[in-house]
């Protein structure tokens, strides 16, 4: 259903990669919406689709299947100059900051290239929209004739920012921006980020291993698991309520900075190893290594619903038994 208030709509989204004679199902029949002006903080294991999904909603790669809608428009039908045009409010900033500068190009030109590339303002308009950029992520002007190789990190992924906004896009993907970088820089970019979407009313899907930095950032948290989503909900409801297995898991792994809270704590410990995307389990895909799995779950994909207003899920077991519950009590039994 439709919402004036979304501003991404994703349906059914689907990504495989043919590899030879294997397919591998990165992304699979995906749902969601990010509203405009908001963050929505995108969680889960190494190789699990997080990053395919967001390169794939502003179609850096083609989907296999399903329907991105930006402003109500789908995406997925839309070709050349069309798209081209469209892609000016559509940014991505990479994982990587040093992989994603060309070293021989000069800070400046690496900011202003994509105000050539969309013949935006005269040169002279150009360099003066650099300028305003570098002061706008903390950085002075005079880098505008450096190379990547002489800015620290941190440095090069604010060049990698002034860089998305070069051409005032309303839709950020944030592709693990801070993973790369120093403990201590890593604070500063996500203030950084805040800021940038308080000034310019930006909206980030953003893209994170770090639990605690997601529910700072995020109004709503989805987290995701070997292609598929497993929950979704508003942050303080998902950290405080998590109804999937999977879910409780990831968060009994997040340290709690109180040692006797910590030590009441009961950790789940999932067995096994995360599956192939080229050969998923049959029915739900956590199945192999959920700790209340039934047998319904082995052969039945879970329908993604919605359990309480702004709460979804893709579990058989929740509403038919105290899932936390179980969970905790399988934990205590094994630990």
């Amino acid at each position: 259903m439709n919402n004036n208030d979304d501003l991404i709509r994703v349906e059914n989204l689907t990504k495989h990669f043919k590899i030879k004679d294997t397919t591998i199902q990165a992304v699979d029949k995906i749902n969601f919406t990010i509203k405009k002006g908001e963050t929505l903080g995108l969680v889960g294991e190494s190789g699990c689709g997080k990053s395919t999904t967001g390169r794939t909603i502003i179609r850096l790669y083609e989907p296999t299947s399903g329907k991105v809608y930006y402003n109500d428009k789908d995406l997925t039908k839309i070709k050349g100059e069309e798209l081209r045009k469209i892609r000016r409010g559509l940014q991505i900033i990479f994982q990587d900051p040093f992989a994603t500068l060309d070293p021989r190009m000069h800070i400046g030109e690496i900011i202003q290239e994509p105000l050539v590339v969309h013949r935006i303002g005269t040169k002279k308009q150009q360099k003066e929209r650099v300028q305003e950029l570098l002061r706008l992520v903390g950085l002075s002007p005079l880098y505008v004739n450096r190379y990547p190789h002489e800015l620290s990190g941190g440095q090069c992924q604010r060049i990698g920012i002034a860089r998305s906004l070069a051409l005032q896009p309303d839709f950020i993907v944030c592709d693990e921006p801070i993973s790369a970088l120093d403990v201590s820089i890593q604070a500063q970019v996500v203030n950084l980020l805040e800021e940038l979407q308080h000034l310019f009313g930006l909206t980030y899907l953003f893209i994170a291993h770090d639990l605690s930095i997601v529910r700072h950032i995020s109004d709503r948290t989805a987290v995701m698991y070997l292609g598929k989503i497993a929950e979704l909900a508003e942050r303080n409801e998902l950290y405080n309520n998590p109804l999937h297995p999977y879910t409780q898991a990831l968060l009994s792994a997040v340290p709690v900075p109180d040692p006797k809270e910590e030590r009441m704590r009961i950790r789940v410990i999932l067995k096994g190893d995360v599956p192939s995307p080229a050969n998923p389990p049959k029915g739900c895909r956590f199945h192999t290594r959920c700790p209340i799995a039934q047998d319904v779950c082995k052969v039945e994909d879970p329908v993604w619903r919605e359990v309480k207003p702004g709460h979804w899920v893709a579990c058989h077991l929740v509403g038919k038994i105290d899932v936390l519950a179980a969970v905790i009590k399988e934990a205590g039994q094994t630990n």
